[in-house]
C-alpha cells in the first residue's frame, strides 16, 4: 500500500542517542569524574522516571527536576539546570544513523514526513538544526510539548488531527521506529501502519507485529518504492 505520510521516531531511528557520551561530555566540562558507577547510577535514577512519563504518571518537568538531584552538590546547581546542559551536550554529540541522509534525500519532495518523539523540546529542535535535517520534516511533535507520550494512542491521534489531516486514512500513515512498544504498538493502537527498525540484538517481541520490519534504513527506501 502506498503511504501519504511517513512519520519517524527520532532517537535511535534517525539519530544516535548516546547518553553515556553526553554525560561524559557534561561531566568533563566541569572536570568531574565520570565512570561506570556514575553511569549506572544515572540509569537507575533515570529509567523509572521515563517509565512513569510514558505511563502518564509523571510530566516531563518531573524528569528535569529529579534525574540529576544526586549530582546537585557536585555541579552546584539544581537538577533542572544540569538537565538543560545535558541536553545541550546530547545535541553536540548526536549524529545521524547510517542511511538517514540517503533516505531523507530520496523521500524529500515525494513523501510527506514528520517526527513524533518522546523527549525534551530543546534537544529535538537543536539536534535537527545542527544536523541540518529540519528541512525534511513538516512537523515535529515532542511529548513534552503536547503533554502525552508514546505509546499513548492519543499522541498519534493528536498528530493526525493537527499536523496531518483527518481526511487521510490512518492506514496511509506509516510510523517508523526502533522501539516495538512505544513506536510500533503505539502506532498499531492508533490504526496506523508500522515499520519496526530492528537494530542490533533487539528481542523479537513476536507478540507485537509490525506491518514491516527493516534492519537498515536503506531497506525502507526500497520498501516505499515498491509499495
Amino acid at each position: 500500500m502506498p503511504y501519504d505520510w511517513v512519520v519517524f521516531d527520532a532517537d535511535e531511528t534517525l539519530f544516535s542517542f548516546d547518553a553515556r557520551k553526553g554525560l561524559e561530555t557534561l561531566f568533563g566540562r566541569y572536570e568531574l569524574d565520570f565512570n561506570d558507577a556514575v553511569f549506572s547510577q544515572f540509569k537507575t535514577v533515570n529509567a523509572p522516571l521515563w517509565q512513569g512519563f510514558q505511563q502518564g504518571k509523571l510530566q516531563a518537568k518531573d524528569i528535569k527536576q529529579r534525574r540529576f538531584v544526586p549530582w546537585e552538590p557536585h555541579f552546584g546547581k539544581p537538577s533542572e539546570a544540569i538537565n538543560l546542559e545535558f541536553m545541550q551536550c546530547m545535541a553536540d554529540v548526536s549524529e545521524t544513523i547510517e542511511g538517514t541522509r540517503r533516505l531523507l534525500d530520496t523521500l524529500h519532495g515525494n513523501t510527506r514526513m514528520g517526527i513524533i518523539t518522546n523527549g525534551f523540546t530543546e534537544l529535538q529542535q537543536e539536534r535537527l538544526q545542527k544536523t541540518q535535517t529540519d528541512k525534511y520534516f513538516e512537523f515535529l511533535v515532542v511529548s513534552e510539548e503536547v503533554g502525552m507520550a508514546k505509546p499513548d494512542p492519543e499522541i498519534f491521534h493528536h498528530t493526525h488531527r493537527n499536523h496531518i489531516n483527518e481526511s487521510v486514512p490512518a492506514e496511509r500513515i506509516l510510523m517508523v521506529g526502533d522501539n516495538p512498544h512505544s513506536d510500533i504498538l503505539g502506532g498499531i493502537n492508533a490504526g496506523w501502519h508500522t515499520c519496526w527498525f530492528k537494530r542490533g540484538d533487539d528481542a523479537d517481541n513476536s507478540n507485537i507485529e509490525a506491518n514491516h520490519t527493516i534492519t537498515h534504513l536503506d531497506e525502507l527506501t526500497a520498501l516505499l518504492a515498491n509499495s
